[in-house]
C-alpha cells in the first residue's frame, strides 16, 4: 500500500453555470457582491465532492475562485495596473492584452489560504494548491519597471514563497508551480528559471511540484503543437536541470501527445505525474488507457515514484465530461496498482 500510485489532477475543473459559462477559458463571473463570495466557495465543494466521488488520491480546489490560472493571483498584489493594458506576445505563440507592472510588487495580503483552509475543512485526503511560476507570470505582463524579466521573476519569487507557506500552514500537503513556460524559453530556464522557481519553493514542509505542460486544447495551442513535428522533445531541454533541482516533483503532459515516453529517464528519482488524461479532447479515455500511459511510464521511472494525473486543467469540458475522465483516472490507476501489487 505504501507504493501505491496516486492520482490527482493538475489543477483546474469546470465552472458551474452559475459561476461562469462553463466550457469556456477566462469566463466573467455572473454572480456579484456577496452572492459571488457565496457561489465561489459552493463552487469549491463541488469540485472537492467530484473528484472525492472519482476516486482521487490528492485532492484541490479545482481553482473555482480563479478566474484566470496566473492573472487572479496578479490581482492581488500591488505594483501591477489593471486598467491600463498592453499587448504582448504570450510564450510566442498568441497576442494578448496583458496588466502592465508599473511599480515595486509586493503581496500585501494572501491570496489563496482561506481558500485553502475551506478545502482543508472538506477532505481527510492530502490537499494541492496550484500556483503560477514566476516565469510563467513575467511572461502574462508587460513590464514597464523592473526591466528585467529575471529581477521581475525574483519579486514574483518572493511573493509566491510567502503564500506557499501560509497555504502549507493553513495545512496544504502539496505545492504545484505551473510553468508552461518552461516549455518555451530554454535559455532563461537554464539561466536562471530554475533557480528562481527553487526560491518560490524554498524551505516548504510540503511537497513541491512543477506542472509542465503544453496548454489547454485552445486553437492557439493546438496550432503550435503542429508545428513541433512527429516528436515533441521540448521536455529533453528542462529535465536534466529539473532532476538536480530541489524540486520533489514534476508534472508532464503524455496521453495523446508526440512526447517520447523515454524521456521521463531524464527524471530518474523525481516522483512523476503522468498526464494520463486528454485536455484537448472530450472523448473519455478508458481505465485501461489510462493503465497504458501509466505503464508505459514505469519502464522509465520507478512505480513507486509515479502519479497518475491529467495533461492540464478539465475547465473546458462540461461538468459530465470532467468527472468522467477524473473516474477514468482513477479507475486506471487501480488497474496498475492491482498488476504491481500494490493494492
Amino acid at each position: 500500500m505504501k507504493h501505491k500510485i496516486l492520482t490527482t489532477i493538475s489543477g483546474s475543473l469546470p465552472k458551474p453555470n452559475w459561476l461562469a459559462e462553463p466550457e469556456k477559458l477566462w469566463s466573467p463571473w455572473l454572480l456579484e457582491g456577496e452572492e459571488l463570495i457565496k457561489g465561489k466557495k459552493e463552487a469549491i465543494k463541488l469540485a472537492v465532492n467530484n473528484q472525492l466521488n472519482s476516486g482521487l488520491s490528492i485532492i484541490g480546489d479545482g481553482e473555482q475562485t480563479r478566474q484566470h490560472f496566473v492573472t487572479t493571483f496578479i490581482e492581488h498584489l500591488s505594483g501591477v495596473d489593471f486598467k491600463n493594458k498592453k499587448t504582448v506576445r504570450i510564450r510566442n505563440r498568441y497576442d494578448a492584452k496583458v496588466p502592465v507592472v508599473i511599480d515595486n510588487i509586493s503581496r500585501e495580503k494572501s491570496v489563496f489560504v482561506e481558500d485553502a483552509k475551506y478545502v482543508r475543512s472538506l477532505t481527510n485526503l492530502p490537499i494541492k494548491y496550484t500556483l503560477p511560476g514566476p516565469m510563467t507570470m513575467v511572461d502574462t505582463l508587460y513590464d514597464d519597471y523592473y526591466k528585467s524579466r529575471e529581477k521581475l521573476a525574483e519579486k514574483f519569487a518572493e511573493v509566491l514563497n510567502k503564500e506557499a507557506k501560509e497555504l502549507v500552514d493553513a495545512g496544504v500537503d502539496y505545492i504545484q508551480f505551473d510553468e508552461p513556460a518552461f516549455n518555451v524559453f530554454f535559455d532563461e530556464v537554464k539561466d536562471w528559471g530554475i533557480n528562481i522557481l527553487e526560491k518560490a519553493a524554498s524551505n516548504l514542509k510540503a511537497k513541491t511540484i512543477v506542472h509542465i505542460c503544453y496548454g489547454y486544447g485552445i486553437e492557439a495551442n493546438i496550432n503550435w503543437k503542429n508545428s513541433l513535428g512527429e516528436e515533441w522533445r521540448q521536455y529533453e531541454n528542462v529535465f536534466p536541470l529539473l532532476k538536480k533541482s530541489k524540486i520533489d516533483q514534476v508534472s508532464l503532459e503524455c496521453q495523446n501527445s508526440r512526447v517520447p515516453m523515454n524521456l521521463i529517464e531524464l527524471l530518474r528519482g523525481k516522483k512523476i505525474l503522468v498526464g494520463a488524461i486528454d485536455v484537448a479532447s472530450k472523448k473519455v479515455e478508458t481505465p485501461e488507457q489510462v493503465a497504458d500511459i501509466l505503464r508505459q511510464a514505469t519502464k522509465y521511472a520507478e512505480p513507486q515514484n509515479i502519479l497518475g494525473c491529467t495533461n492540464c486543467g478539465l475547465v473546458t469540458f462540461s461538468q459530465e465530461i470532467a468527472n468522467a475522465k477524473m473516474q477514468s483516472l482513477a479507475l486506471g490507476a487501480k488497474i496498475l496498482n492491482q498488476e504491481l501489487g500494490f493494492e
